[in-house]
């Protein structure tokens, strides 16, 4: 099992009902995985917010909830997260998160862990998949047993690795009946500062019981090296140090202190192996034990690997048997047919100054188009947007450009933020009808739910006028006219306007044109190079189109200015 489906079958197994997440790589699988089970819930929510919100209210009703979300999507949920570790919980409720350490799909590393202690609940990290899927439903029996949050951290490698997995049955509960507890669940200053001295006391309990737990192991080896490391890293570690001593640690938050100072005895040096930040490391060396080596002999930043391991221990390892340096590039790039090219041409032709977000179209900041200017966090465009605005003054050929996915989990309100507050800015939603970053998942506004089946949809542009917007137009970007007028006229109103660029994306909706090629009309001037489509590369000094990477869209031919190409779907455009 990918351990992404190994988190899945675990909740499936441990008897959850409720999942609600936001797709987030490389944490999206799970809730895939779970959509598969009759017996789970699982929807895609708005954001993660509003997925820990809908978890939390499942745990009230009594049942077992989860809710999944990458390491920055943690941070969007963080309001509810952590009120509800203070709170504690009815029935069992997991909030897993992925985080990406290297930074392989995210804008930034970030590391979870100290989440889970700033909020105070306990952290659980797998290894592999079999403890993702071990982890999680003992994750629901420590949630119920203690009344709390449990927080289960995984990563890219974790999340995304395949591994065996023993298969279990599930445990079918019955709803723990619900209680109303105004001291418990209000969370008003009097009885917050009450539940605050519940929550240190079990975790204090927590991290004496942890002590025992099966998932803290001393496998004693060479007791000249003691290595204390979890997750991936210890993985790593045991590859690149197999006879040395390790306790390998399944409770990050809080540690087993005891367990940890007694092993630093029986040790003559005592390592600390961790990727990002000194999050185990520091906490030791605060209670006085010594710790010989730690980010002083790795990095914060990235992954590790075993040979990195066994280099920062001065030991020899194996000369590299592949030789990449002659391997071609490989770029990031939009894929042949994509709705968004065709916009972004448009601006970069316009030298129009955008304040992006996340998504694909991210990756028009990159050559041959070059045409976005920021890209900070999901749906901060437009607040970006009305900042500079309100800043210096100018708005002139500027846009905030967003993604309907991006805009439905973040970018509503800032777009109510423009109106109230008197903005003369323009929203370009790129609205594609599908999650498309994280592989295609569905949102409000697609007309489907996470199990595929016919929802209600959001019409995108009602939604704009009922946040204040007078001026919103809908276009197909591959109507470059069209699109070129749409964002030279909003962009001049001297008022909020919003252009809702729409066309599906071409891996859901497949192109009807056959292969484009370029006749002997070329006079070489490399202007459909500009658009960036994979299909069209320098052959013997010309442009020249790969049949079978071409998927007939005919963008190129539009922006041929001899005519050139015989375009699919050319014809009035």
């Amino acid at each position: 099992m990918l351990g992404n489906e190994a988190f899945a079958r675990g909740a499936w197994e441990a008897g959850v009902t409720v999942v609600s997440s936001y797709p987030g790589t490389p944490s999206t699988e799970v809730t895939e995985a779970a959509a598969k089970y009759d017996e789970i819930h699982a929807e895609w929510a708005p954001n993660e917010k509003v997925g820990v919100e809908v978890a939390m209210g499942a745990s009230l009703g009594g049942a077992r909830a989860l809710s999944c979300m990458k390491h920055v999507g943690l941070n969007v949920a963080a309001d509810p997260f952590y009120t509800a570790a203070c709170t504690g919980v009815n029935g069992g409720f997991v909030v897993l998160v992925a985080d990406d350490n290297g930074c392989h799909s995210s804008q930034n590393e970030q590391d979870s862990r100290f989440h889970g202690r700033s909020a105070g609940v306990p952290v659980l990290e797998p290894a592999d998949a079999q403890e993702c899927k071990d982890y999680i439903k003992l994750a629901y029996d420590i949630s119920e047993k203690y009344d709390t949050v449990v927080l289960l951290r995984s990563n890219t490698r974790v999340s995304h690795s395949r591994g065996i997995v023993e298969m279990g049955e599930r445990e079918e509960r019955q709803l723990i009946p619900y209680e109303k507890n105004m001291m418990k669940y209000v969370a008003m200053p009097a009885m917050a500062r009450k539940l605050h001295v519940a929550q240190e006391k079990r975790l204090d309990q927590i991290a004496e019981d942890s002590c025992g737990w099966d998932i803290n192991q001393v496998q004693m080896g060479d007791p000249s090296i003691g290595i204390v490391a979890s997750g991936i890293c210890y993985e790593y570690a045991k590859d690149a140090l197999p006879e040395a001593s390790f306790l390998k640690l399944g409770t990050v938050y809080p540690l087993p202190r005891k367990l940890i100072e007694e092993f630093a005895q029986k040790v003559e040096k005592l390592y600390v192996i961790e990727e990002g930040q000194p999050f185990i490391e520091e906490q030791i060396r605060s209670w006085g034990v010594p710790v010989a080596g730690g980010k002083d002999m790795f990095t914060i930043q990235g992954e590790y690997t075993a040979r990195m391991i066994r280099e920062g221990f001065g030991l020899a390892v194996e000369e590299e048997t592949v030789d990449t340096s002659d391997a071609p590039g490989r770029p990031p790039l939009l894929c042949a047919g994509c709705p968004h090219r065709a916009l972004f041409h448009i601006l970069s032709k316009l030298k129009t100054r955008v304040f992006g977000d996340i998504g694909c179209y991210t990756l028009a900041a990159l050559p041959p188009t070059s045409a976005m200017d920021t890209t900070l966090c999901m749906g901060a465009s437009i607040g970006m947007t009305h900042g500079f605005e309100k800043a210096c003054g100018d708005k002139e050929n500027t846009v905030a450009v967003l993604g309907d996915s991006t805009f439905l989990h973040s970018g509503i309100t800032g777009l109510i933020n423009m109106c109230y507050n008197e903005s003369k800015g323009t929203v370009i939603i790129l609205d594609n009808r599908i999650t498309g970053m994280t592989g295609h998942q569905q949102n409000p506004a697609s007309g489907k739910n996470a199990k595929g089946e016919l929802a209600p949809a959001v019409d995108l542009k009602q939604l704009c006028q009922a946040c204040g917007v007078k001026h919103v137009v809908e276009v197909d970007p591959f109507d470059l006219k069209e699109m070129e007028q749409a964002v030279k006229e909003e962009t001049a109103r001297d008022e909020v306007s919003v252009i809702i660029s729409r066309r599906p994306c071409v891996m859901i909706v497949k192109q009807q044109g056959t292969p484009c090629a370029i006749t002997d009309k070329c006079k070489n001037c490399r202007q459909c190079m500009k658009i960036g489509c994979p299909a069209i590369e320098i052959r013997e000094g010309r442009p020249f189109i790969r049949k079978d990477a071409c998927v007939g869209c005919g963008l190129c031919g539009r922006v041929c200015p001899f005519d050139a190409i015989e375009a699919a779907g050319k014809e009035g455009k």
